[in-house]
């Protein structure tokens, strides 16, 4: 036992000849050792090169030795450090990275530079992450979303098809007829009609590049969001420029790929834009998702805060909708939105379902935060 703690610190400290344990490797153990020391040790030994093949052998070493979990860790903190990002245009690193949020965020940071023929590929990895996410929080989203809207929206005697059948039952056990073996609808209650998207959501991205796993995310819940008949969803990012999304929204992958990551930012003009585009503010949640780090004009971009929260639009400012921990981001600016009732906080993508929901009854999103956001 003793020598196998003294294995893991010789794995931890690096092999230096000072690092006072004295235990000698196993074959097997060296190379797991020096998967690690490719990485965490590069200073020194030399890391990985830029040879796309032996990175893939490399990858393949540590999909080996180590859960998935730990190898997308890994993977990430091999492409921050031995600055790998120019590899992943290859087509030999493409088939053999595992795929994870933070990789297609480097994708499309990547963007043009990828080369033509390998852009498919790209699409392929890009496609397996998106994928994953869909499974995992289409279902939460839609029930969350639809659920405030339901019982915003019901009311008494409705159409035949917009019965809400569970909730009709439950407020009719008292008329439980034993003889026929049934429940007499004295009441019935209904969804609303169903025809017209009941509210309006606005995504609005920064797509500067520390944004990037925010930006993942968001294109996966405004595809889930977009094919909900209850709601109408609009995409839109910015930089120092505005794009609208909103005609991608049913394909996530092509949604993602539409992102340039990186550049400027200008807020003021993404708000001027998306307070265009806003029809029944009384109706609407923005949620704009940024670090609020303006390089344009603040004044304009304060300006224009107030502007869409006086029109009765729900604001709701998100520096962060990742897993990633506590952002950075303009404290002085989150203050003044703070002054105008305008939470600025991060959100991890389990809690965004909820949060949208309460956004949609127009609850106070203060108070759902200090239930529901651990401060970081």
């Amino acid at each position: 036992m003793e020598t196998e703690y003294l294995k893991r610190w010789r794995m931890a400290l690096g092999g230096n000849a000072a690092d006072g344990t004295g235990v000698t490797l196993t074959v097997e153990e060296q190379r797991l050792d020096s998967s690690l020391e490719a990485v965490y040790d590069s200073d020194r030994r030399g890391g990985l090169g830029s040879s796309a093949p032996k990175v893939s052998r490399w990858l393949g070493d540590i999909r080996e030795f180590f859960p998935q979990t730990v190898v997308q860790v890994i993977q990430r903190d091999a492409i921050k450090r031995l600055h790998l990002d120019s590899l992943l245009t290859e087509k030999e690193m493409l088939a053999t990275v595992v795929p994870d949020v933070h990789l297609v965020a480097t994708l499309m940071s990547l963007g043009r530079a990828i080369p033509e023929k390998n852009k498919e590929m790209a699409r392929q990895v890009v496609r397996k992450v998106v994928d994953d996410l869909l499974r995992k929080l289409s279902a939460p989203t839609q029930q969350a979303v639809t659920g405030a809207l339901n019982r915003s929206a019901r009311r008494r005697n409705p159409r035949y098809n917009e019965i809400d059948w569970k909730t009709t039952i439950i407020k009719n056990l008292k008329n439980y007829q034993p003889q026929y073996k049934t429940v007499i609808p004295e009441v019935r209650i209904g969804y609303g009609r169903k025809c017209k998207a009941l509210k309006d959501i606005i995504l609005c991205l920064d797509q500067s590049g520390s944004m990037g796993t925010s930006v993942v995310y968001s294109g996966i819940f405004g595809s889930v969001l977009a094919s909900l008949p209850s709601v109408s969803t609009r995409m839109v990012v910015f930089d120092t420029s505005v794009v609208d999304l909103t005609d991608d929204l049913q394909d996530p992958v092509d949604l993602l790929f539409g992102v340039q990551l990186g550049g400027g930012t200008d807020i003021a003009r993404a708000l001027t834009y998306c307070q265009g585009v806003i029809t029944r503010p009384q109706d609407t949640v923005l949620v704009l998702v940024t670090d609020l780090y303006e390089g344009g004009d603040a004044k304009e971009m304060r300006k224009r805060f107030a502007s869409i929260v006086a029109s009765g639009v729900q604001m709701i400012v998100l520096p962060a909708l990742n897993d990633d921990g506590a952002p950075c981001y303009d404290k002085h600016h989150a203050e003044y939105l703070a002054s105008l009732g305008v939470p600025t906080f991060a959100c991890t993508p389990d809690k965004f379902p909820d949060l949208m929901a309460a956004a949609l009854s127009k609850q106070d999103i203060g108070m759902w935060v200090s239930k529901n956001i651990k401060e970081k």
